[in-house]
This record gives structure tokens, sequence and C-alpha cells, in this order.
């Protein structure tokens, strides 16, 4: 039998702007435990006589995650280190810094002001904004997909390398010089007219130095895709007349 998954735990922070606000963080609250998410929120779990800095401490700590319900109020509040808010900062502080990296702090924009949407100590973290009506589905899916580690889109595996490992050698280039003194060549004698032509013309107007044409000369002698005359001319041969066919250097 499969055991349940427990919910994550959620400690809500914001501050008592007014009573419509301590409305929207209770219903705020509500949707979320609605949603598989075991909110903590004061207005359900703090009784009259508690210890309220223990319970903000205790709950900051103990939760998988803190939501910040960020308004202009509460970042002035946070930003002064006034009230419980101020008093939250300096735990959530602390915190962070022992973590650089701790993703368990998350602000919520329930309402933009007219400087920073949250506190100093919260401006590297990416929120999720709520302070759009219309968009408050789709800020909690996303808030929700982040709560429960659920990603909307599957991150695909890394496929094998596409390129092999070459050995300890430079790469082999032969057939790229090859094809271009065979191109050269064809070209050559396109505009020349006969079966055989100067060597000295054709490294002319091979345009590549006279070593280099050498080396991938010999290389096409061997292979029997040109021949010399003499020293002094070079003709194609059959089988060089069927390398430039079949690499495509000129179009049957």
């Amino acid at each position: 039998m499969a055991v349940p998954k427990v919910p994550p735990k959620v400690f809500i922070s914001y501050s008592h702007d007014s009573a419509d606000h301590k409305q929207w963080v209770l219903d705020f609250a509500t949707t979320l435990r609605g949603r598989g998410i075991d909110a903590i929120l004061d207005q359900w779990d703090l009784v009259p006589g508690a210890d309220v800095p223990r319970f903000m401490e205790q709950n900051l700590r103990e939760s998988d995650f803190v939501l910040m319900v960020c308004t202009p109020r509460y970042v002035e509040k946070a930003n002064a280190g006034e009230g419980g808010v101020g008093y939250e900062r300096m735990i959530v502080t602390a915190d962070l810094m022992r973590s650089i990296d701790n993703k368990k702090f998350i602000p919520v924009i329930c309402k933009h002001g007219e400087g920073s949407s949250t506190p100093i100590f919260l401006a590297s973290k990416f929120y999720v904004d709520f302070s759009n009506s219309d968009g408050v589905e789709a800020s909690f899916d996303e808030l929700l997909r982040s709560l429960t580690g659920t990603a909307l889109f599957e991150k695909p595996e890394i496929g094998s390398q596409p390129l092999a490992r070459m050995g300890a050698g430079r790469p082999d280039r032969t057939s790229d010089g090859l094809k271009a003194l065979m191109t050269s060549v064809a070209a050559s004698f396109a505009s020349y007219g006969y079966s055989v032509k100067l060597y000295s013309r054709l490294v002319e107007e091979s345009g590549m130095h006279q070593l280099k044409f050498d080396h991938y000369l010999e290389l096409a002698i061997d292979r029997d895709l040109v021949f010399r005359s003499d020293s002094s001319y070079i003709g194609i041969t059959d089988e060089g007349r069927k390398y430039i066919f079949e690499h495509g250097i000129v179009d049957l």
C-alpha cells in the first residue's frame, strides 16, 4: 500500500494592513489548504495568551516554505524592522545568510507600491505575483507547482555526445584537400579545352600554395585521378573524371 505523501507545511507571513487585507490573506490561505498545502496562519493557529515571537520563530524555522505576502506596508515595516514583520525579517535574514541558495522563502506580491515590491532582504528572490485579479489562477498554479516540486514541463534527458573523440593527431583533412585540387583541375580544364595542361598554370589557377598543391597532386596521382605526361604537363584519367562526377564537382 502506497504511503500518503505528507503535504508541505507552509507558514504565511503578512502585515495586518487592514481588515480587507486580513480577509484577502485568509482567503489565500484557505485556497492553499483546499489544494493540498498545510498552510499555517495566525488567524487559525495563534490563540490569545500564546507567545507571539515564539509562534513566529517556530513556524519560520520548522515550515518547509515561508510565503511572505508583500504589500507596500509590509515592505515598509520589513525594511524599517518594525513590529512582527521586522522580527521575522531578522530571523529570515539569519537563515538566508546560512544558505545563500535557500528557496524556502517565497515572496508573494499582493499589491505593488511606488517603490520596490519586496523588502530589501528579498530583492534577489523570484516572486509570484497575485496583484492582477485576472491572473490569480495562473499564479496559484505557479505557486503550487513550486511548493509541491511539480514542474510544468518535464526536463528532457541529455542525449549522447554527437562528436566522437579524435585521436592524438590532427583531424584528417585529406579528402577535403583532394576535392579542392580536383575542383581546381576540373575548372581549369573546362576553360582550357585540352586533355593536358601545364603544371605551372594549374598551380597559378588553383589559388593554392605550391607546396600544398604538390602534396595533394601526389595523392591524386597515387589514386590514379591525374597523371603527369612529363614534369611539365598534367592530365585527367578516367578515374579522375569519375571522381569529379561522383563528388558533384561537375554535374552529369
